[in-house]
């Protein structure tokens, strides 16, 4: 793996039900945090209706300015999972029934005492030339097609798949992220992160303002590829908060 290249990653959530908040979205988190142990950084989200011409937009546009590109949802058994047909056109090519989904989807159900009926056939659709992202949840593959992965909307099978990429994807190296927290208003110790951030090359801190039980604070989180540093910039915001008279909280508030 390469520490000096930064590779980077794109996820484009897909589904009427998101952008209508019936359902709340949880793997662009998880996505993000397995990226970061890849050695990838994940620098945009962007989340489109159950249309094929949106959906083919945003792909050609994440492809192009990308190195991997991740999309979540509509790869289901119903009529409007349309993500297979619209990645197909995207990268135009056809749309086959790829045999070794077949197979799996014929095993999944048989153990299960059902039929391998038409809708579920669906599942086993992929743009021609596609590779199968293993599932071993519900058994329907997910896609892999060049640098695009086409993955499930439903959380705890995206994160089976993610597990089943884990260590085949070139990058970079690995985030390292330490979070420290204080009852501090962030107005008062900007200064203090800027000059942090600054006197230490490589490294990026994150400020999380909140108000909880009546007080406001902040969460600070430090990242970097090199744990040494990350480690030296807590000290020196960890030295600078407290002698703006806060208290610091490892591991945040």
């Amino acid at each position: 793996m390469s520490d000096e290249r930064i590779w980077t990653a794109a996820v484009l959530v897909i589904g009427d039900e998101i952008l209508s908040g019936r359902t709340q979205d949880r793997n662009v988190a998880q996505i993000a945090t397995w990226l970061d142990v890849q050695g990838i950084r994940l620098r945009e989200v962007r989340i489109v209706p159950d249309v094929e011409d949106e959906i083919v937009d945003a792909l050609n546009a994440l492809r192009a300015r990308y190195d991997y590109v991740f999309t979540t949802g509509g790869i289901g058994p119903t009529h409007d999972d349309i993500t297979v047909d619209a990645v197909a056109r995207a990268l135009e090519v056809g749309v086959v029934i790829h045999p070794q989904a077949r197979a799996i989807l014929e095993r999944y159900y048989a153990s299960r005492g059902g039929e391998l009926t038409e809708a579920r056939l669906r599942m086993a659709r992929v743009p021609a030339g596609a590779d199968l992202i293993p599932n071993r949840m519900s058994g329907a593959p997910g896609i892999r097609l060049g640098n695009l992965f086409v993955m499930a909307g439903v959380p705890h099978i995206t994160a089976g798949m993610l597990d089943a990429l884990t260590g085949e994807l070139e990058g970079g190296a690995p985030l390292t992220a330490h979070t420290i927290g204080a009852w501090a208003p962030e107005s008062e110790v900007a200064d203090i992160l800027r000059a942090a951030e600054i006197a230490h090359a490589g490294v990026a801190i994150g400020s999380y303002p909140f108000f909880r039980d009546g007080r406001t604070g902040a969460n600070f989180v430090i990242r970097s590829t090199d744990p040494a540093a990350v480690a030296a910039c807590v000290a020196a915001v960890t030295a600078g908060v407290e002698s703006a008279g806060y208290a610091v909280t490892d591991g945040g508030i």
